[in-house]
């Protein structure tokens, strides 16, 4: 039987998609890296950048909730100190109720000295002295004290102040971890905690989004609304708009944890730039994002939404 012109075509160009298709779920990964490429020129609708940055607690003002439950730690005795170990974080001083420690970048070690008063002293309960002692991995010369302009004694690690967050109310929590630029987990050495070594992308459990894509630095992941995957990755973001939303860059599939496979592949931008994708969706960050954990990103413009494990948008799965 004769195939008519017409019908070839139609065949040569379905199965021209399906191959599209096969390749991007199916491409192999280049090489091992998540460091951001950045570049310049015209815009589009790509939010702003300032969204969600300046966070009140930076000077310690945090709101009504946070002075609540600041209040209610404000003169908890810190019983024995003990070593956390935190996937993003690494090793993290805690209390005797598993409740994060941290340090404040406008107080001082040599003296001690702290910065923190008023509604920053609500914001970020300042760990009494009395009653704290070394347990297992922290070393008892750590430990000492700072008078406070009140006249209380407040632990020192390091020589640096130690205080609690009021938003952390569960064992291990660490929402206090970069706010503001400036407040960060105490390590057993009063040093900052450092980031753990984390794969080009992983995943972690955010408070208000769930489990959320995050790239080596341990910063969050975001999905453009208007870039395309199928049948091939199409970015939307281009020139001054890659200054707010940096792309992640290619990640080779086995320095992947907790992200689907299917999908996961890179693909070359116009300007001759390799991205990384999640489900064949370009991925990106977000320039607002000071540190690890921060989502200021998320919602932004109503186009930028943190990336699920699968691919999908956090919270803009109706806008698919």
């Amino acid at each position: 039987m004769k195939t008519s012109w017409r019908s070839a075509s139609l065949v040569v160009s379905a199965v021209a998609t399906l191959a599209l298709t096969t390749a991007c779920g199916q491409e192999t990964t280049p090489p091992a890296s998540s460091q951001n490429v950045g570049a310049t020129a015209a815009a589009g609708d790509y939010g702003t950048a300032g969204t969600g940055l300046g966070d009140a607690a930076d000077s310690g003002t945090a709101g009504a909730e946070a002075g609540a439950q600041g209040a209610a730690t404000q003169t908890t005795p810190a019983g024995e100190l003990s070593v956390s170990t935190n996937a993003e974080l690494g090793q993290v001083l805690t209390d005797s109720a598993g409740l994060t420690l941290y340090r404040f970048d406008k107080d001082t070690a040599e003296p001690p000295k702290t910065n923190c008063e008023g509604d920053c002293a609500t914001t970020w309960p300042p760990v009494p002295a009395d009653d704290a002692s070394a347990g297992a991995g922290v070393d008892k010369s750590q430990l000492g004290e700072v008078t406070r302009p009140d006249g209380t004694k407040q632990l020192t690690i390091g020589g640096w102040p130690a205080y609690r967050y009021a938003k952390d109310v569960n064992a291990g929590d660490t929402k206090g971890q970069g706010v503001g630029g400036t407040w960060y987990a105490l390590a057993p050495d009063g040093k900052k905690a450092e980031l753990a070594d984390l794969p080009g992308l992983s995943t972690r459990k955010d408070a208000d989004l769930g489990e959320i894509v995050v790239d080596r630095n341990g910063m969050t992941v975001y999905r453009f609304m208007k870039d395309e995957a199928w049948p091939k990755p199409v970015s939307a973001c281009t020139g001054a708009c890659l200054e707010k939303w940096p792309v992640v860059a290619p990640v080779a599939n086995n320095d992947t944890k907790g992200v689907q496979k299917k999908g996961l592949m890179s693909f070359t931008r116009p300007d001759g730039a390799k991205q990384q994708t999640v489900n064949c969706w370009p991925i990106y960050t977000f320039a607002g994002d000071k540190a690890p954990g921060d989502t200021n990103g998320q919602g932004v413009g109503g186009t930028w939404y943190a990336v699920a494990p699968d691919g999908k948008p956090v919270g803009a799965q109706d806008k698919e």
